[in-house]
């Protein structure tokens, strides 16, 4: 049985995004019942010199939207990068999932060898579609919700391994 471009990418990118949505549940959960002001989170990072936790969920629905878009072939869809609260990068994340859902199987089928662009910096990377998705797309994506994971872990939310990798 050979695993199809869509069944490694949607349903990876869904659930990496259930998930990250029910870990910062968890963590503006955390806030409410500590009495915890919630931008203390979202403005926290783990090193000076790394992205805060709103920033990271940014990347990671970037990266799932814009990785499914290139390999569908349409139009990577834009969106501000203003989120400063919890319930803003849940709408962030349910937006996402919603362009992701939209994409279908036929659209992604095939995109092994579609050269998928994407400007860096003002530097323009090609990939083909298979590199695109298992070389930068995944990793860079699953670092980032491992990241907002890790922030909000480390300021005390009481998340464990399963939240990180979901139930069922």
């Amino acid at each position: 049985m050979t695993l199809s471009m869509y069944q490694a990418s949607v349903p990876v990118f869904l659930r990496g995004l259930e998930n990250l949505a029910a870990i910062l549940a968890k963590g503006a959960a955390h806030a409410e019942a500590k009495k915890i002001d919630p931008t203390v989170f979202i403005n926290a990072r783990l090193a000076p010199d790394m992205l805060a936790l709103a920033r990271q969920v940014q990347i990671a629905s970037d990266a799932a939207k814009g990785c499914v878009a290139r390999l569908a072939g349409v139009d990577v869809p834009s969106f501000a990068d203003t989120e400063t609260t919890f319930p803003e990068l849940q709408a962030r994340i349910a937006k996402t999932i919603d362009f992701v859902k939209g994409c279908n199987a036929a659209q992604i089928d095939g995109s092994e060898e579609r050269t998928c662009i994407l400007k860096v910096r003002g530097e323009e990377m090609k990939f083909r579609g298979q590199d695109y998705l298992f070389k930068l797309s995944l990793p860079n994506f699953f670092f980032h919700v491992t990241t907002t994971y890790d922030i909000l872990r480390h300021n005390g939310v009481e998340l464990g391994k399963m939240d990180y990798l979901g139930r069922s």
